[in-house]
């Protein structure tokens, strides 16, 4: 299914751009940093039916392109930062509403979403939610003050919680990120196989842990409490090092 990617970030159109291209029934027909752009590319290729396109963008936003498209055939899964923009996606008839940063699974859904749109329209089959293996998580995008950064989660010491900020400490930086959300958020991103809660304002990296002691878990230098609250899962895990 050919489709564009539209968004003025360069880091977030690239994110989208990878994302497609990971996809196997998805094929990218276009990327493009405006929405007006964009639109004049569809009058060349009118077989694409479906854009990824972010919502703030100037001259052209994502919604009033969006509006143009309506009755078209187009249809539009929206990628954007503000969640106040949820309404009037439903307006202009979007078929999701991707929150930044979203991982690849999330993008997934939605674009299982529109698969499942068109498919039946066309007569095409039915897709199962799952059709391809998903690649094995090896990284995340944080949002660090106006861009979206790529971490990788080998190098994720133990992340921090603060209170609308989480603090990630770097196995290669001497200075942690600093990126607005909670610390729930971004347990949601981390896969449990690699990283634990062991405190209500601290995730560890498993793979960093150096020792643990008694309501302690020490990572590198840095000795990390556990609560009481987490301490039995804590104990039952790290039980295997005996």
């Amino acid at each position: 299914m050919p489709c564009f990617a539209v968004d003025d970030e360069p880091l977030a159109l690239g994110l989208v751009c990878a994302f497609i291209e990971q996809t196997p029934f998805l094929r990218l027909a276009g990327r493009y940093a405006s929405a007006v752009a964009a639109l004049s590319a569809l009058h060349e290729q009118p077989e694409v039916r479906l854009l990824f396109l972010d919502i703030k963008m100037p001259d052209l936003s994502g919604i009033e392109l969006a509006r143009v498209l309506l009755g078209s055939g187009q249809r539009v899964i929206f990628t954007t930062a503000f969640n106040h923009y949820a309404l009037e996606g439903f307006r202009v008839d979007a078929l999701d509403y991707l929150l930044k940063p979203f991982n690849y699974e999330e993008f997934l859904r939605a674009a299982l979403k529109a698969r499942a749109y068109f498919g039946a329209g066309a007569g095409l089959a039915p897709v199962t939610p799952a059709p391809a293996p998903v690649p094995p998580q090896d990284h995340i995008y944080l949002k660090v003050e106006y861009q979206l950064v790529r971490v990788m989660l080998a190098n994720i010491l133990y992340v921090e919680g603060l209170k609308d900020y989480v603090k990630v400490h770097l196995a290669s930086a001497a200075r942690p990120l600093l990126s607005l959300t909670s610390l729930r958020g971004i347990s949601e991103k981390l896969p449990a196989d690699k990283f634990m809660r062991i405190h209500r304002s601290y995730i560890v990296g498993l793979d960093h842990v150096a020792a643990v002691g008694r309501g302690t878990v020490q990572v590198r230098q840095q000795t990390l409490p556990v609560s009481d609250g987490y301490r039995e899962a804590v104990d039952q895990f790290f039980s295997r090092w005996k």
